[in-house]
């Protein structure tokens, strides 16, 4: 018989390609990798694995387990979700990440929807870029919070991972409390703004291609952005008035102590926050629960957003 969490982690080598980065996904040591795989080896009873003293790669046989592992272990969770189903009992521990303003902003609304359900666990964890997405597909967390800029509306309804519409997440402006435009009166133009002290998130981050399509019709980036890492950073930085700067609305969670947030003309940028999930987990009641909990935690979260940004045109 095989065993299941064996063939996870022989998947996962054949996806990284060595044990060093095997185990760093994972969470071993390397040592406890190659004894998994050597005893999966042996429930196979065939060689999976070319071994040298310095690297490892698949056999034959190693390639065709690996490449129906993933098959393998969506039937067993799926069959495992209709058992639990079945028992309509909403109970044990869900894993979610999501990206970090995500964290801050869903963490409490998601934590009080769920209280409800006594015997069900949750774990909440932060990650960044397209790893939440890995991290579901590895089954690694059972559901990740990501976030698109790319306005490209994703395969939602079919494939192995299905992608939950949750909220539309606009860039506002940020300023501090002193600044002129912290009055709601004043209006906002974007133009006379390339030419103020701008803080902004390097190229390597998600949200700097709203920035960068926010002034693409009025003549470009800004003439001068200092780069920093981090929404808290940033808005700390406004804060403290070294500059402005344009962030999504949810970082308005992280806290609005010395800060004015404006809504920007037009339709600026938007990003989409999704709930990813394997479609085998969908049907076990914890999942399920915890997805109806996401859902009314976004309109919780849109409805405060809406709130704290005023109805004051930008």
């Amino acid at each position: 018989m095989l065993d299941l969490r064996r063939l996870q982690i022989l998947k996962e080598f054949s996806e990284r390609g060595t044990i060093a980065a095997t185990a760093e996904a994972l969470g071993y040591t390397a040592s406890a990798v190659s004894q998994q795989l050597s005893a999966l080896e042996r429930e196979a009873g065939a060689p999976l694995l070319d071994r040298t003293a310095r690297s490892a790669e698949l056999t034959e046989s190693g390639r065709l387990l690996a490449e129906n592992a993933e098959h393998i272990l969506d039937l067993v969770e799926a069959a495992e979700s209709v058992l639990a189903q079945r028992r309509e009992v909403v109970a044990g521990r869900v894993t979610v990440t999501a990206f970090p303003t995500g964290a801050v902003a869903f963490a409490p609304p998601l934590a009080r929807c769920l209280k409800v359900h006594g015997d069900l666990q949750l774990v909440l964890r932060q990650s960044v870029g397209a790893a939440g997405a890995r991290q579901v597909a590895s089954a690694e967390v059972d559901i990740a919070l990501v976030d698109d800029w790319s306005g490209e509306r994703p395969d939602i309804g079919a494939g192995r991972l299905r992608h939950v519409h949750l909220l539309h997440d606009p860039m506002v402006l940020a300023v501090s409390k002193d600044h002129p435009l912290a009055d709601p009166a004043v209006p906002v133009d974007l133009r006379a703004l390339r030419d103020e002290p701008w803080i902004a998130a390097p190229d390597s981050e998600p949200s700097r291609a709203g920035i960068d399509r926010l002034f693409a019709d009025v003549g470009g980036a800004p003439a001068a952005a200092w780069e920093f890492e981090g929404q808290s950073t940033i808005l700390s930085l406004v804060a403290g008035g070294i500059g402005i700067a344009a962030v999504p609305a949810l970082a308005l969670a992280a806290g609005t102590s010395g800060l004015s947030f404006r809504r920007l003309p037009g339709v600026g940028p938007t990003r989409e926050v999704y709930a990813v999930v394997r479609s085998a987990s969908m049907r076990r009641p914890a999942i399920e629960a915890t997805l109806r909990a996401l859902r009314r935690t976004a309109a919780e979260v849109r409805r405060r957003l809406d709130r704290d940004l005023g109805a004051a045109p930008g």
